[in-house]
């Protein structure tokens, strides 16, 4: 039967004649040497050079470039607009009030990207520049990197860095392995090797060495390759052996434990799989890069265009008055405008179009430029106080937290779900044999064997486990900076794998005394690799007898056994993973002489294809891997990472709610999410798996458990609903990988059943955490996808260690990678990655919390400062006759954004720590405070305009008032109207910034330098600026006029009385607001002065 059905399928996966001509395939020619005359035609191709490319600018284009680039955005090429018509039409104020405001954010903005491209360069360089052994006519030449082509042998040695990606050929090692560390690329340490060219040791021997490789196009894949090569002898008919992953050497990867290697360039340059993996990851962006996120309660996106329309209504407002003012013929315009018969007499429409251009220059500086920039310069320099965090550094690893998108450090303080990996991420990854069930008995390690001899079926489970797996042993006594197989202080071999569960049943049977004695020595044929769709893996062997021995999945061995005390082992299996152990179930099935030699046929058949490879080999596996008989399962533990637990209770008091998704079976996931307190004893499960819905339909299950929780908890939303609370009922959610997608893709025979989507969504809703299991990668994401996707549009965070969790990391608005025993796939992809699960909790409640707070501050500051800034400039035109008059000198206009004003913003976003961290830590509810966008709402952003409108008002009107028909200076000389400008603008800077002194609660030195430094700038600026006769300046309206309103007391009093009115009513609000409607915020600032107080006046006593 096994024969027969061999053979009816292999005509479903022969190779297709021609297949070698696809588009989407390569052919390599080694050492670039044709093939023999009549076996093909030699059609030489063109690849890229090996040069790698990560700047973005050269010497030629950077400065157009860049300012291309700069002028897309919007606020750019308005303040652009702007700029333009200052210089085309007559405005009241000078073209360099805007030109050099916009001049120094594109400056600054082109200098920082132009040195972080320059480190591009030199880092380009370093690499493109390091000589390469090439093998060429026999002989080793040195060349550069960049000088490799596609088809170049190249001899490697050891601890070297693979320059591209390279086909191992042969090596000094006897059976044509090496050693392989890929720390920069996924982490993991593995061998790879070729048979075939082994025998190649010398460059003469590659001198006359004919072959070419058949390969796909390149792919970003890291961990899929599908080619072959064709060796030409004596003989007509090359020899075609497969190539694999396993035969491919990464660029970036180094040669370990091996003393050299050859090996054939197959991917060069941008082309590498390194390459085209940093080329295809896409940029995520964060709310504040639109400004602010879109939020059904929050400020919207439209927040400029909003400033943009008050903008637009303040000229429109002036440019209808002015001409409702002109329409009196005594107040037309004035004699001494100087305006000619050609301009009076034009057309109206267009005199009212240039001055409303010219208002909408004057009004102009209510967006501010500068804020674009400082946004930026905060994020940047911001994102250096993760990096430097001594409580994320983890010291076995020897590594930091990394910030890799520093775009998105306020989304830390506003996550709401979640999504976490389970191995790896909330357990350490490091697996200890526990016991294995063999025929019905238990046994554990100490018990296995200790020299008797064991029955058929025990020994023939232990010999599988010994045979079957992908572990190698090495003598390195370091890995990736990482001491390992230390004894005594002397080096000894230990075993590697990139599977942790296969190094613990190695160990384990190692730890037993189980080996395989030389007498039985086996013979490995075939290895049936394993993949995550499959979830198993087989070998087969040869010693008197063909073996075919397999090990995975429960769900992936039972369904294929046909003998075996399988109820017994079954319930074994589950009682291991109620106890949270990882499980996994061996078999074997003997093979005859004809069904391996129509295997090997089959396989073979596959391997060989270029196309469709992947899905051949699934079919060939399918037909091989059936008709088991049952030996055993085994058990390993996985234990929780530190204080993983303590991170998840945490997240869950600051209101987050904690999904895990994994691959593991339910009950061993459950197990671990009651042990790191996912899910409580007081927990009210709520199933929603494949065996409920073989009882009942999907249907009825989803609307049973929704009227479940929806009983409870009533029309209870999720803002006021929290897992939790002491008063409902907690829930919790199990559901797995098959129902999902039922879920996900509703049958579509009966439509009346409704959108289950929605259902899900609002039971997931009324649950504290949910779990997630027998998950496929892609099925992580869209679980993300939906969420992200729900009507609330929550912000989402995902962390994983494996590069099975790459897709949801990408997919969620945080990803967070973790530098786990899977590889630095996934931290390489990441947005932020970090060293262990705990840190989790201080990135978020602390960092988090704090980037969010500052962020939060400085946006709306700026919009602040700019209304104060500019509507007294908009109340002036009531007084002076609609003319456009500006109310400040051009030099204030420059620099109120720029120099006056921006440091001490800039620096508060940087340092403020409204509330110390260690607080923070103890107490996680107060992550719920900032929660939802809470301080970028309507609300709260109409009380910042509605305080710069004050503020402006009490500037404008109390100095009018105040000079209204008084003499100022000591000989009666009366101020005019640039003085008039100057003492608006000096309690403008003042009240400003003392606003900002007064929200400061961390003050350091620098806040001190910088906040009474920039008022002594603005000082000392105005004295030298109106003190000095300036050769530069056609005329100069503001010499002596700030030391002449210095020399009148008068003038000092309204100063101070005006900054002391300006302030008052927001000092009022948070006295008020606090006295009697306290946060929990403010509560806590409260008792942190009180405790202060109180160390203080101990001190004082004692003293």
């Amino acid at each position: 039967m096994f024969g027969q059905s061999l053979t009816r399928r292999l005509s479903d996966i022969q190779i297709c004649a021609g297949e070698e001509n696809w588009v989407d395939t390569r052919t390599v020619y080694i050492g670039h040497k044709e093939p023999p005359s009549g076996s093909e035609a030699y059609i030489p191709q063109k690849y890229p050079d090996n040069r790698i490319v990560s700047s973005k600018y050269t010497f030629w284009n950077f400065v157009p470039k860049n300012l291309f680039e700069q002028f897309r955005r919007v606020a750019n090429f308005y303040f652009l607009i702007i700029f333009l018509v200052q210089l085309i039409i007559d405005t009241p104020t000078s073209p360099i009030t805007s030109g050099l405001p916009l001049f120094f954010v594109i400056t600054v903005t082109a200098i920082k990207q132009g040195y972080e491209d320059w480190l591009r360069h030199k880092a380009d360089n370093a690499i493109n520049q390091c000589p390469v052994n090439v093998v060429e006519g026999g002989e080793v030449v040195r060349k550069q990197s960049r000088k490799l082509r596609v088809g170049d042998v190249v001899l490697m040695k050891e601890d070297e860095t693979f320059p591209c990606d390279l086909i191992l050929l042969s090596t000094s090692r006897e059976e044509g392995t090496c050693f392989v560390t890929t720390a920069s690329l996924d982490g993991e340490s593995t061998c790879t090797g070729l048979q075939d060219t082994k025998a190649f040791t010398t460059e003469e021997d590659f001198d006359t060495l004919l072959a070419s490789i058949e390969c796909e196009q390149p792919q970003p894949d890291l961990y899929k390759f599908v080619g072959r090569i064709n060796i030409y002898s004596d003989r007509n008919e090359p020899i075609a052996r497969p190539l694999g992953s396993e035969n491919l050497l990464l660029r970036g990867a180094t040669l370990k434990n091996t003393q050299h290697i050859y090996a054939v360039a197959i991917y060069t340059g941008m082309e590498t799989k390194m390459a085209l993996n940093y080329q295809s990851k896409s940029q995520k962006r964060s709310a504040i890069t639109v400004l602010i996120r879109p939020h059904p309660s929050s400020v919207s996106p439209l927040l400029s265009v909003l400033y943009l329309c008050i903008l637009i209504s303040k000229a429109l407002i002036n440019t209808v008055l002015k001409y409702v003012w002109q329409a009196d013929p005594d107040r037309d315009e004035p004699f001494y405008n100087q305006k000619t018969d050609t301009e009076r007499q034009r057309h109206i429409l267009i005199r009212a179009f240039t001055d409303f251009l010219a208002f909408m220059v004057l009004f102009n500086y209510i967006i501010p430029v500068s804020m674009y920039v400082t946004v930026e310069m905060q994020k940047f320099l911001g994102s250096y106080f993760i990096m430097w965090d001594d409580e994320m550094f983890d010291e076995e690893l020897g590594e930091r937290a990394q910030v890799n998108t520093s775009d998105l450090n306020e989304e830390l303080g506003q996550v709401e779900y979640v999504f976490t990996d389970k191995t790896g991420t909330l357990t350490e990854n490091n697996m200890e044999f526990i016991e294995c069930c063999v025929d019905g008995h238990v046994y554990v390690p100490q018990a296995i064997c200790n020299g008797q001899v064991l029955p058929g079926t025990e020994e023939l489970f232990f010999r599988a486990l010994c045979l079957c797996h992908t572990v190698q042993v090495k003598e390195e006594e370091t890995v990736d900076g990482i001491k390992m197989g230390l004894h005594q202080g002397k080096s000894t071999s230990f075993y590697i794998s990139s599977s942790p569960d296969e190094v613990a049943l190695v160990e384990g049977m190692k730890r037993s005394f189980f080996s395989v004695s030389v007498e039985s020595r086996f013979e490995l044929l075939e290895v049936l690799t394993f993949d995550s769709v499959r979830r198993r893996m087989s070998v087969i062997v040869r010693s008197r007898e063909l073996y075919l021995f397999c090990k995975g999945a429960d769900s992936s061995i039972f369904p294929r056994v046909i003998s075996g005390k399988v109820a017994q082992v079954k319930a074994r299996v589950e009682h291991n993973a109620v106890e949270g152990l990882r499980t996994l179930c061996v078999a074997y099935r003997k093979l005859s002489v004809d069904q391996y030699e129509e295997t090997c046929h089959l396989l073979n058949s596959a391997k060989l294809a270029l196309q469709d490879r992947d899905k051949k080999l699934s079919e060939a596996y399918d037909l091989i891997e059936k008709d088991f008989i049952l030996l055993g399962a085994t058990a390993v533990e996985d234990r929780l990472q530190d204080k993983a637990a303590d991170t998840i209770e945490s997240l869950h008091k600051a209101g987050m709610k904690v999904w895990v998704l994994t691959g593991d079976k339910m009950e061993t996931a459950a197990a671990t999410c009651y042990a790191s307190k996912l899910f409580r004893r007081s927990t009210q499960i709520l199933e929603l798996t494949t065996k409920r819905t073989e009882e009942q339909s999907l249907h009825e299950v989803l609307f049973d458990l929704s009227r479940t929780v929806l009983r409870q908890h009533g029309t209870m939303t999720r803002d006021t609903f929290s897992g939790l609370s002491t008063d409902c009922v907690d829930y919790g959610l199990i559901i797995d990988g098959a129902t999902l997608s039922a879920v996900l893709k509703p049958s579509q025979e009966d439509s009346s059943q409704g959108n289950y989507k929605e259902i899900f969504l609002e039971i997931c809703r009324n649950c504290s955490a949910v779990l997630c299991c027998r998950m496929a990668p892609l099925q992580k994401a869209q679980i993300v996808k939906l969420i992200k996707a729900s009507p609330e549009h929550p912000i989402t965070l995902a962390i994983g260690d494996g590069a099975n969790d790459v897709s949801m990391i990408l997919e969620a608005h945080v990803g967070i990678g973790i530098m786990g025993k899977e590889g630095r796939q996934a931290a390489r992809n990441s947005d932020y990655a970090i060293p262990k699960f705990k840190h989790l909790k201080k990135m978020l409640l602390v960092h988090g919390h704090y980037y969010y707070i500052r962020i939060s501050e400085l946006v709306q500051y700026f919009f602040y400062k700019n209304v104060a800034f500019i509507f007294p400039q908009f109340l002036y035109q009531f007084f002076c006759g609609f003319s456009q008059q500006p109310l400040y000198d051009t030099a204030y206009l420059t620099l109120y954004n720029i120099s006056f004003t921006s440091l001490p913003i800039l620096l508060f976003s940087l340092i403020e720590q409204h509330i110390n961290m260690d607080i923070l830590k103890k107490d996680p509810s107060l992550y719920r405070d900032i929660a939802k966008n809470s301080l970028l709402r309507w609300p709260i952003f109409i009380y910042w305009t509605f305080l710069g409108v004050f503020d402006a008002v009490v500037f404008f009107f109390g100095a009018y008032f105040l000079f209204y028909n008084t003499t100022f200076t000591s000989n009666g000389q009366m101020f005019g109207n640039w003085t008039f400008g100057t003492l608006v603008f000096t309690v403008l800077v003042f009240t400003v910034t003392l606003k900002l002194a007064l929200d400061t609660h961390y003050w350091t030195w620098i806040n001190h330098f910088v906040i009474w430094g920039s008022l002594l700038f603005f000082v000392i600026f105005s004295l030298l600026w109106g003190g000095i006769i300036w050769p530069f300046l056609n005329y100069q309206r503001m010499y002596y006029v700030f030391m002449q309103m210095l020399s009148s007391g008068p003038a000092w009093l309204s100063i101070i009385l005006l900054i002391v009115t300006s302030l008052l009513p927001d000092v009022v609000k948070k006295v008020v607001s606090r006295a009697l409607w306290p946060t929990t915020t403010e509560r806590i600032q409260v008792s942190e002065r009180a405790h202060t107080h109180t160390h203080a006046n101990h001190f004082l006593i004692y003293i």
